[in-house]
């Protein structure tokens, strides 16, 4: 009982630290969009990487011992068990958070952008080749499974997808770079 009061404080707090991640994805955001127009900015994704990828640890790790406890339940069970009443709610409520978060940690690091030299802003033309680079802020370090990337253009819009809509996430630039993918002939 003691564990599982545990594991909703941890929960609690993860929820918490995602709200805050939320304002500061936000504010990243708003100067990346000031950073298209020309003005200077620090649109750098490292710090945030850094905390999504901590939350994130966290989170699987808090799953695992809920399997933990499951598996332990399955071997000892008693009447009016903590285990057997409680677990499934942990479980559901960890995997809204662990999807919340891997949704909200992909973003477009690298907004379309003419693939000339001076990498200006796109305004989207007819007949215009632009490119653009998305990234997950968690770093998954089980990376024996593909993660993989689509395009969704909305039905509004009209494009032309030169090489495949969805691509598999890689490892960046550099080892502290997280899986990104870039959308190149579009």
């Amino acid at each position: 009982q003691e564990v599982l009061a545990q594991m909703q404080q941890l929960l609690g707090r993860s929820e918490t630290l995602r709200d805050f991640l939320q304002q500061e994805l936000g504010a990243w955001r708003e100067r990346q969009q000031r950073a298209c127009m020309g003005a200077p900015a620090d649109t750098s994704l490292r710090l945030l990487e850094t905390w999504f990828t901590e939350l994130g640890q966290g989170l699987f790790q808090l799953r695992q011992l809920l399997r933990a406890l499951g598996e332990l339940r399955q071997k000892v069970t008693y009447e009016r068990d903590p285990l057997r009443e409680e677990t499934p709610l942990l479980e559901r409520r960890l995997q809204e958070l662990l999807t919340y978060l891997l949704k909200s940690a992909f973003v477009v690091e690298q907004q379309p952008s003419m693939p000339n030299a001076c990498k200006r802003p796109l305004v989207l033309r007819t007949t215009s080749k632009f490119s653009a680079r998305a990234r997950l802020l968690v770093r998954l370090h089980d990376r024996n499974h593909g993660t993989e990337a689509s395009i969704h253009i909305d039905r509004f819009r009209k494009f032309n997808i030169l090489t495949s809509s969805s691509k598999t996430l890689l490892a960046g630039d550099s080892p502290q770079d997280g899986l990104v993918c870039d959308f190149q002939y579009l």
